[in-house]
């Protein structure tokens, strides 16, 4: 569900953000990368690997590639912004129909 801070709707999970087109900013907490996912295809993945969605919880599912090259471990630091910037990194988009079934769900 989500909640409301100053009378604007914060998204709480990745399907959310994705029906209000905030695009996801996970930032390492180490060495300070970031990228920019569409959520669309975020949630997508998250829906069909069948991990929970919750932007707390989906922060650990994400790793810093730099700090894994340089220092040859997982870093999982991260943390999770919702911003209203043009995604860097695409992932694979459901199909329309996927997608209006899920956002009917969600209106409903």
């Amino acid at each position: 569900m989500s909640r409301y801070r100053d009378g604007l709707r914060v998204a709480t999970n990745i399907f959310e953000a994705a029906a209000w087109h905030y695009t996801l900013k996970p930032v390492c907490g180490t060495c300070g990368h970031h990228a920019l996912f569409d959520p669309h295809g975020l949630w997508w993945l998250f829906e069909r690997k069948r991990w929970d969605d919750r932007l707390t919880l989906a922060a650990k599912r994400f790793r810093c590639i730099p700090c894994l090259e340089k220092r040859g471990q997982r870093v999982r630091r991260a943390s999770l912004y919702l911003v209203k910037d043009a995604p860097t990194t695409l992932l694979p988009l459901p199909d329309e129909r996927e997608w209006k079934r899920a956002l009917s769900r969600f209106r409903s």
